[in-house]
């Protein structure tokens, strides 16, 4: 009797369900005896019923298959993160690349170079762009004349009221030097009187009498 195909499909009968559970977890765990025997493999099966019972076999410690498991998808994941990323760096630059070219082809369009592949439209919007540039430009060269002025004036301010108060100060000094020229002329009259001697010698060289020895004055 040939038996026929099994459609992959749930079993809804529950009876017919648990027999064909229970017949193929033990063809499946002795799959996995022969497997790590012949093949000398690491085998770890974790098989949890429709009731929540848990059937398992393992050719090794169940934990340090569990753990290689969990350090070789690390590093499989790891690895295909890094693969990712290189990838998606590659692909930004040649982005970037090609964005750098198109800007440099644009300056250079907008320097009146490689203008003989430009259509008329393209003439057109590249003097539309040009003229409203220059209209930027002039208005912040504008703005920058009427700063540059502004701060000149200021200096200016400046300068005038720095010259005034030198002015000022110049005018209070000469002042105050007039005032003690006198004060000082006085001083030095005082600090050098005649002494009492010259005098005295001058009052004895106004009676000398210059005549014959004798004879007194006629």
């Amino acid at each position: 009797m040939v038996r026929g195909k099994t459609q992959m499909k749930r079993i809804e009968n529950p009876t017919s369900r648990q027999v064909t559970f229970s017949k193929r977890r033990g063809g499946l765990l002795k799959k996995a005896f022969e497997l790590s025997v012949l093949c000398d493999a690491e085998v770890a099966l974790i098989v949890f019923s429709p009731r929540g019972r848990l059937y398992e076999f393992a050719s090794a410690s169940m934990h340090r298959t569990i753990e290689r498991y969990k350090t070789s998808t690390k590093d499989n994941i790891r690895s295909q993160t890094v693969q990712q990323d290189i990838e998606k760096i590659k692909a930004d630059a040649e982005g970037l690349s090609k964005k750098l070219e198109a800007l440099d082809a644009y300056k250079r369009k907008l320097l009146g170079s490689n203008l003989e592949e430009c259509a008329i439209e393209e003439l057109q919007s590249l003097e539309v762009k040009i003229e409203k540039s220059l209209v930027s430009i002039r208005a912040r060269k504008a703005r920058l004349f009427e700063e540059q002025l502004a701060k000149l004036k200021q200096k200016e301010v400046t300068l005038r009221k720095e010259n005034e108060d030198l002015q000022g100060q110049r005018k209070n000094e000469e002042q105050l030097a007039a005032a003690a020229a006198p004060v000082a002329a006085g001083a030095a009259e005082q600090s050098h009187p005649q002494p009492e001697e010259e005098k005295d010698e001058m009052e004895v060289e106004t009676e000398l009498f210059i005549g014959l020895p004798g004879r007194g004055r006629s």
